[in-house]
């Protein structure tokens, strides 16, 4: 029997939309769609008013390749970061995640993905080249690579050292290997081989 329409093309365009969002699939879009529509002063209204703004608003950064309501944005406006430390992220959401584990008082630039010849993306579809203009032209004494450690992610890390070679700069990584609280039974090989590699004196 084919698919019957339930609902008006509105409800089913919102469905559609939803179910292109990460981790959401058409039987979860549905949800999310009837629990908007049922509390829909409390969450539609709001959450239709909030993306407007967003779509107004919201713009990436022109220097590091964040997306904010300003350019530059508040992380490169920040006068009480350190100007002379500067992380690399493969992502926004990376840029986040690091921000949330407030280690470091740095800023930040954003490459927009990794290097992947099969899926068609080279390095002038990332931000490297602006990042090598940052660092030639900035007072920035550290790069951290803080990339996933993925076959793409360390291929850029590669490439990316590779670009940064011959300018006076220190180019660090963030360490891989076993996380904190991780039980060894429960990891995999490769975060295991390199956690011995990486191994540091007691």
């Amino acid at each position: 029997m084919a698919n019957r329409k339930v609902a008006g093309p509105e409800i089913e365009r919102l469905i559609q939309l939803l179910a292109r969002l990460p981790g959401l699939g058409p039987r979860s879009a549905r949800r999310a769609a009837l629990h908007l529509i049922k509390k829909k002063d409390q969450l539609l209204v709001p959450l239709a008013d909030a993306m407007g703004v967003a779509v107004e608003k919201v713009g990436v950064c022109s220097v590091c390749g964040t997306v904010d309501t300003s350019d530059p944005c508040t992380i490169c406006c920040d006068d009480g970061r350190d100007p002379s430390l500067l992380v690399v992220v493969e992502d926004v959401a990376d840029l986040w995640a690091l921000e949330r584990a407030g280690v470091l008082n740095a800023r930040y630039h954003v490459l927009g993905g990794t290097l992947s010849p099969l899926d068609g993306i080279g390095p002038e579809d990332l931000n490297i080249a602006s990042l090598v203009e940052r660092v030639r032209n900035g007072a920035i004494g550290e790069v951290i690579l803080a990339v996933n450690a993925t076959v793409e992610g360390q291929t850029t890390a590669l490439y990316v050292t590779d670009q940064l070679a011959g300018l006076d700069v220190t180019v660090t990584r963030l360490a891989h290997g076993v996380p904190v609280g991780g039980e060894l039974d429960h990891l995999d090989e490769g975060t295991l081989a390199q956690a011995l590699k990486a191994r540091t004196r007691f």
